[in-house]
């Protein structure tokens, strides 16, 4: 089944994006073998010149490697890993705080209204 896209963002950075994620939360382990480039480009209804694109994207950044004949793996460097994870922490945390401060959200407020949320999520987990 094709997958939904944004169009204000590259087709290739959406699925890369995705792939990053898959290995922050686990689903794509350390070493493991991505979908072939037409299997990928299948799955997601894209051309597969745009999975290649992505997976060239991984590569350069050192999230996969390529292994000439096998395919291409999640890269099995942990500090590259801690990096992507770190990285990602720190755009989502940009992303958030310039949303609020457009809307008018002072530092103090956007902190208060972190803890309440943590501290609700928490009991919230708590009930489960």
């Amino acid at each position: 089944m094709p997958e939904d896209f944004n169009a204000s963002k590259p087709i290739y950075v959406q699925l890369a994006d995705r792939i990053n994620r898959q290995i922050l939360r686990d689903e794509l382990k350390m070493g493991q073998k991505l979908p072939s480039v037409r299997e990928m480009a299948v799955t997601s209804g894209v051309n597969p010149n745009t999975v290649q694109r992505t997976y060239s994207e991984l590569e350069r950044m050192g999230i996969v490697e390529t292994k000439r004949g096998q395919g291409t793996f999640v890269t099995e460097n942990e500090e590259v890993l801690q990096d992507l994870r770190q990285q990602l922490k720190k755009e989502h945390i940009h992303t958030f705080f310039t949303e609020m401060k457009e809307m008018g959200f002072s530092t103090d407020e956007m902190m208060q209204g972190l803890r309440s949320y943590i501290a609700s999520d928490a009991e919230g987990s708590d009930a489960q």
